[in-house]
């Protein structure tokens, strides 16, 4: 491209320079002719004038008189009648320039130039042109080197970006080249950059969230089948295990569900109004047997009958989160108690564990951030869970740990948008 780029200025470049330069080539020829023809006839007409005068004053018409009062270079003849011819100068050799004038007492005058004197100046004149046209020619050359390297670098370099971005390295590079057009086509490519990069953030994410969601569901469904297996002579035990088990299944299927449906658009609630206790006592029954297997016990109390507004997965997948943390890293009796502040409804979960470290605080629900060599990611999607139905997610107490979950317990109808009258 660099290429095409100097060898098309340099095509228009002489193009230019071989019709100006042709035209102005004639115009300075036929000037300069003209200008040597009015210089002669010009000498002539003065001539005439100084013999004239002579005449009249009855003075001498001599080449020793007369011989001063030709210019250098040039050739006279002086023809006065009864006088003899006056020669004036040295006659040129060649072709010559020449001019006639007469007098009124009858005398002529023709004054004569060589050609050649004019030749050189045109030729002159000539080199002066050839030099400018030169001189342009390199100032071109030189121009469409720094403008084809101006316009072919940031051309690979955006090639290079697409390059890059086609095989994954969404990172924007933010360069610009002083080009309108090429700046634009940088600004898409970094908005591109940065949406694929978006969109790989939120694939990796969901990919962390669906491992690290399902965890929880699956282990309760694997301490179920646990439970069927051991009791597998009881009838009733068994149905009952495995209607227990279908239940979880039901969950971890709402579950997936609600990640796909956040990675699509995490806007996209499906808060409805749900009962608080039923979701909190099919936890306690999911979460008893791991506890009793452990020696420690899982309580529920405060106000009961209370509704709240929410996903009921959500809820449930929260509190699943905070109860299996009391589990792993808490200790003693884990606490579920409900009451109500304001209009809203207050889940707080509780245990006689250390807590969370002093240096964490509210840091806790960062992502990666653990202070119990775990993932990190628990209790940040359950953040994200709890406040993508309005509610919110928070500690209230670091020792022991007091973690409260927040629920509207009335559905806020959303304001149409507003119209706009012309």
């Amino acid at each position: 491209m660099r290429r095409r780029l100097i060898s098309s200025t340099l095509a228009v470049v002489l193009v230019v320079i071989a019709v100006f330069g042709i035209s102005l080539v004639i115009v300075e020829t036929r000037t300069i002719q003209s200008s040597a023809q009015d210089g002669v006839q010009s000498e002539a007409v003065r001539l005439v004038g100084v013999v004239e005068n002579r005449i009249n004053a009855k003075e001498a018409l001599d080449a020793r008189h007369l011989d001063p009062l030709i210019s250098n270079g040039r050739f006279a003849v002086v023809r006065v009648p009864g006088h003899p011819e006056v020669r004036l100068g040295d006659r040129p050799h060649g072709a010559a320039i020449s001019s006639t004038q007469s007098g009124d007492s009858g005398e002529t005058v023709t004054v004569e130039e060589a050609r050649s004197k004019v030749s050189q100046q045109i030729g002159r004149t000539l080199l002066v042109i050839l030099a400018v046209a030169l001189l342009a020619v390199l100032a071109a050359v030189a121009l469409a080197v720094r403008q084809a390297r101006r316009l072919a670098s940031p051309l690979t370099d955006l090639a290079e970006t697409a390059e890059r971005l086609g095989s994954g390295d969404p990172r924007p590079r933010h360069r610009r080249y002083g080009v309108p057009e090429l700046d634009r086509i940088a600004d898409v490519l970094d908005a591109s950059a940065e949406r694929i990069g978006r969109m790989l953030t939120a694939e990796r994410r969901l990919a962390a969230d669906a491992s690290h969601q399902l965890r929880t569901p699956l282990t309760a469904l694997s301490m179920r089948l646990e439970e069927i297996v051991a009791t597998a002579q009881d009838k009733e035990a068994v149905k009952e295990e495995a209607t227990i088990a279908l239940g979880q299944v039901e969950r971890l299927t709402d579950v997936v569900q609600r990640l796909l449906t956040n990675s699509r658009d995490p806007r996209s609630g499906s808060a409805v109004d749900f009962d608080l206790d039923e979701v909190i006592r099919q936890q306690v029954e999911e979460w008893r047997p791991a506890y009793q297997s452990e020696g420690r016990s899982l309580v529920f109390s405060g106000t009961r009958s209370l509704r709240a507004v929410g996903t009921p997965g959500a809820v449930a997948q929260v509190l699943a989160t905070l109860i299996e943390n009391s589990l792993m890293h808490g200790a003693g009796t884990v606490a579920l108690h409900t009451r109500v502040t304001g209009n809203q409804a207050v889940v707080e979960v509780s245990d006689d564990g250390p807590g969370v470290p002093p240096d964490l605080g509210a840091r806790v629900f960062e992502r990666a951030v653990s202070g119990r060599n775990s993932t990190g990611l628990g209790l940040a999607v359950a953040r994200d869970l709890a406040e993508a139905d309005g509610g919110r997610l928070e500690l209230l107490q670091q020792r022991p740990p007091v973690f409260a979950l927040f629920l509207a317990q009335e559905i806020v109808p959303r304001r149409p948008p507003e119209q706009i009258i012309a």
